[in-house]
C-alpha cells in the first residue's frame, strides 16, 4: 500500500506523506514531486543528519559591495517566496506550462548545481543593453505591441540566485520590470541556493 501511495503522489505531482524518513520537508510531507516534459522529479531532503555545507556556501562574510545583504522586498508588487512556495510553483505553474523557475546566475554557477526544474537565464542577458534581450522576452511569452510589449500571455517567473547576499536575481527582476514585465507575474526566491542547500534539498547537476 505504501508504494501505491507513493506512486500516485509522484504521478499527480502532490506532496507525499512521510513514511519512515527521519528528515522530512514538513511534519506530514516526506517528498514533493512535479512533472516536466514527461519526467517526474522528486524533491526531498538529505537523510544524513551529519551532513554539512561545504565551499562557498559556508562563508558568512564577503566583501560588500558587491556581496551586500538584499532586502526582503525586491520591488513593489513582486512577491518574495520561500522553499515551500518554490515547490508549489514547480508543481503548479512549471508543471502546467504557465511558469518558469529561473536560475539567474552565470552558467558556470548553474553547472555546479541548481534547483530541479529551473532554467538558466543569466541576469545580465536581461539587461536592456543586451541586443538579444527582446528575443528572451519573446521566449518568455511576451509580444511586441507597437513600441512596447504585451505581457498578457507571458509566463509567471520565480527567480533566484545564490542567496540573500547575491544581487543577480534582484538585478534580473529590475531589468524585467524595466521592460514592462508585470510585477504580479514575478516572484523572488531570496534564499536562493544557499538556503536550498542549507535545508538539504535535492539539487540537479
Amino acid at each position: 500500500m505504501r508504494w501505491i501511495v507513493l506512486a500516485i503522489g509522484f504521478a499527480c505531482g502532490i506532496a507525499v506523506p512521510a513514511f519512515g524518513q527521519d528528515v522530512n520537508i514538513t511534519k506530514d510531507t516526506a517528498t514533493r514531486s512535479f512533472e516536466l516534459n514527461g519526467v517526474v522529479t522528486t524533491i526531498s531532503r538529505i537523510q544524513d543528519q551529519e551532513n554539512h555545507l561545504t565551499g562557498d556556501f559556508t562563508k558568512t562574510s564577503r566583501a560588500c559591495p558587491p556581496f551586500c545583504i538584499t532586502p526582503i522586498t525586491v520591488a513593489p508588487g513582486v512577491a518574495t517566496i520561500g522553499e515551500l512556495e518554490v515547490m508549489d510553483f514547480l508543481e503548479t505553474e512549471v508543471s502546467g506550462g504557465t511558469g518558469l523557475l529561473i536560475d539567474s546566475r552565470l552558467p558556470e554557477w548553474f553547472a555546479k548545481g541548481s534547483i530541479p526544474g529551473s532554467v538558466n537565464v543569466p541576469f545580465n542577458t536581461l539587461d536592456s543593453t543586451n541586443p538579444y534581450r527582446d528575443e528572451i522576452l519573446k521566449a518568455l511569452g511576451a509580444r511586441q505591441s507597437g513600441s512596447g510589449w504585451d505581457y498578457s500571455d507571458a509566463m509567471a517567473l520565480a527567480i533566484y540566485c545564490n542567496g540573500p547576499w547575491c544581487e543577480q536575481s534582484p538585478r534580473a527582476i529590475h531589468s524585467l520590470l524595466g521592460a514592462g514585465y508585470p510585477a504580479e507575474k514575478l516572484k523572488y526566491y531570496r534564499g536562493g541556493m544557499q538556503s536550498w542547500l542549507l535545508l538539504g534539498l535535492t539539487t540537479h547537476n
